[in-house]
């Protein structure tokens, strides 16, 4: 038995962000707040996203304070801004980052306290009021956050969320045009990103049939448009791809959860300042190594549909083959494939392997138990660049 959940409303596919101010209307917004990349704004994207709503007379102020992985003084600047202004509406446009802080302040801010106050890992207030409507839409395929009702922020050592089912968007937009503009680079970090939400919800503890369905066809979209979309940005077959598998694998993820790789890129993420997406990326090949043996069938499944043929291929011959597709893919969209690659010295390893321990709500879901050892020895895998792999039991 498991709980489903999926945001009220999605609108995906081509031009969908037509249906934004005929949702604004619905919601009966009259004040808003747009929460937004600054770069967005400088490229007229966010603009071209709210031009409807500013000739529609509707109030409408931006808010551009965003910056990759977000800190919780960020967040916490957001918060007491929306607090001292009567909005009634918040919309999210941008990365995971905006997405992130969009749904923060659209319930906290009518909660009293901080928002560390409210942190999974060391908050000790509860989310008890809903907020007021939000509606998100992403402009890179990877995130997933419109989906979720998850809010990531960078503290000193590592990151932490907000979670609570109050945080999910009233109305998601996934609209693939929204994409074109956006670097190879990104493209690269943002895709990956979404593939390892669809793998570790794939491989979790907590996977359902219904997780699995989005997973699977998640893991399809994605591993075969990865590399078409970040070497020709403009290939809209690519780009809408993407759009869809990021979507699907966001809603896999929200439902089965993520593991071990997300555990150890937090910290990556925290310490080093690294993009959410590169930190996974770097982690995904080893994690996936180490851990082969406890999940050899799915897989092998994950490799039939990054669309290789398994069928003369055991088990475990397919979980190799898996493991090292994903290092193909990783290398493909040049993102570096050690932790070195991102100057991270040997010496961190320790500190890395203390903070990824205490993501314990996320380690759990991991179909092998992962110790402080088991840690150390894949960051130091990642950080040599030898994929390692567990020969003890994983019963």
């Amino acid at each position: 038995m498991s709980k489903i959940t999926f945001t009220p409303i999605s609108y995906t596919g081509w031009n969908s962000l037509s249906y934004l101010l005929e949702e604004v209307t619905r919601l009966q917004a009259k004040k808003i707040l747009v929460v937004t990349d600054p770069t967005l704004i400088e490229i007229g994207l966010t603009t071209k996203a709210i031009q409807p709503l500013v000739e529609a007379n509707y109030d409408v102020e931006l808010y551009s304070e965003v910056s990759a992985e977000p800190s919780l003084a960020l967040a916490e600047k957001l918060v007491a801004f929306t607090r001292q202004h009567e909005f009634d509406m918040i919309i999210g446009i941008g990365g995971g980052s905006a997405l992130d802080l969009s749904k923060i302040a659209g319930v906290l801010a009518f909660h009293e306290g901080l928002v560390e106050d409210y942190l999974n890992l060391t908050g000790t207030k509860k989310i008890n009021n809903k907020g007021i409507p939000t509606i998100l839409i992403p402009t890179t395929s990877g995130t997933g956050s419109e989906v979720t009702n998850i809010a990531v922020l960078a503290l000193e050592k590592t990151k932490d969320v907000v979670t609570h089912d109050y945080l999910l968007a009233d109305v998601a937009i996934i609209d693939p045009s929204l994409t074109i503009s956006l670097p190879p680079k990104i493209t690269a970090a943002t895709g990956i990103d979404a593939l390892t939400h669809a793998i570790e919800a794939y491989i979790s503890k907590n996977a359902s049939p219904v997780s699995d369905a989005l997973a699977i066809q998640a893991i399809r979209l994605i591993s075969q448009s990865i590399r078409i979309a970040v070497a020709d940005g403009s290939n809209q077959e690519a780009r809408t791809k993407m759009s869809y598998g990021s979507y699907l694998a966001g809603l896999a993820f929200f439902n089965a959860g993520v593991a071990g790789v997300h555990a150890l890129a937090y910290p990556i993420g925290g310490q080093f300042h690294v993009a959410h997406g590169e930190s996974n990326a770097v982690l995904l090949p080893y994690v996936m190594g180490y851990i082969r043996q406890s999940c050899e069938k799915r897989m092998k499944d994950i490799y039939e549909m990054m669309g290789f043929n398994t069928a003369y291929l055991s088990q475990e011959e397919a979980s190799y083959c898996c493991v090292n597709e994903l290092q193909k893919i990783v290398k493909d969209v040049n993102i570096p494939s050690t932790l070195q690659g991102f100057n991270i010295p040997k010496q961190a390893l320790a500190s890395l392997t203390k903070a990824a321990l205490d993501q314990k709500r996320i380690l759990a879901r991991s179909p092998m138990t992962l110790m402080e050892e088991d840690i150390y020895t894949i960051y130091q895998s990642a950080y040599n660049g030898i994929i390692t792999e567990n020969k003890k039991s994983f019963l």
